[in-house]
């Protein structure tokens, strides 16, 4: 399996930002993993005239469950393929927490991003209180059960663990706390889907310094990296630890 690195710029990047996607090209034309960056939906369509014909995929940050409407500063999976997406981001956990969205919903999104030809990137994590719960593996499971609609195609699906405490604070969990969720990540989807072709990302302050590790872990099979995506030079010290992973 193709190890994927993932970008996730969330609102962050104007067109001054392109410059390091520039940087990006020169450094790995060729690089040994997938490669993809999600900007904001304001530079997704120059970004991808930017990187036509190169190695580097470029994804929206989220989609809606339906393909028009009445839905004023909404983006649909269509909208977001014709832009030039190939992958779409859903169920983030900041989607969840400040736009209350529910596992039924990102269920619902799942089944439009994969209806318009897009692939969906499905997040999924547990805050500080459910780790110290103990509640960790209930509630990753709950949310794969919950998210992933009937007749999602698993060749069209990547799922991201994302440990909400992790995000964005440099604190990171251990490699056995990572394993043990990504090896339950990778029984349950085995189950349903019958294959274990599904790759698995690991997002959670991934930066240069601590990707080899993470890579290593089994069952790892690339990053959803938020601010070090930002930089060329950090993310390239990313994909160069997940290429010779």
């Amino acid at each position: 399996m193709r190890g994927l690195a993932a970008g996730n710029w969330k609102m962050n990047g104007t067109g001054e930002s392109l410059s390091e996607i520039e940087a990006l090209l020169a450094a790995h034309p060729t690089p040994g993993c997938e490669v993809l960056i999600c900007p904001p939906a304001t530079l997704l369509a120059r970004l991808a005239s930017m990187v036509h014909g190169t190695a580097l995929k470029v994804g929206g940050q989220d989609c809606h469950a339906a393909a028009s409407g009445a839905h004023t500063g909404d983006i649909s999976a269509p909208m977001l393929a014709e832009a030039g997406a190939d992958y779409v981001i859903l169920g983030h956990s900041e989607r969840r927490a400040n736009h209350a969205e529910s596992d039924a919903v990102v269920a619902a999104k799942v089944s439009a991003a994969q209806a318009a030809g897009l692939k969906a990137i499905v997040c999924v994590g547990e805050t500080e209180a459910e780790r110290d719960g103990g509640r960790t593996l209930d509630i990753i499971t709950t949310q794969i059960e919950g998210s992933l609609p009937e007749g999602t195609d698993p060749a069209c699906l990547v799922i991201a663990y994302e440990p909400v405490w992790a995000i964005g604070t440099g604190r990171t969990p251990t490699t056995d706390q990572i394993a043990e969720v990504h090896a339950a990540l990778r029984a349950q989807l085995a189950d349903r889907f019958g294959t274990d072709r599904i790759a698995l990302l690991y997002g959670g302050s991934v930066k240069p310094s601590n990707a080899a590790e993470i890579f290593a872990i089994p069952h790892v099979n690339g990053a959803l990296v938020g601010g070090a995506s930002l930089k060329a030079a950090d993310f390239g010290g990313i994909i160069e630890a997940l290429s010779a992973a």
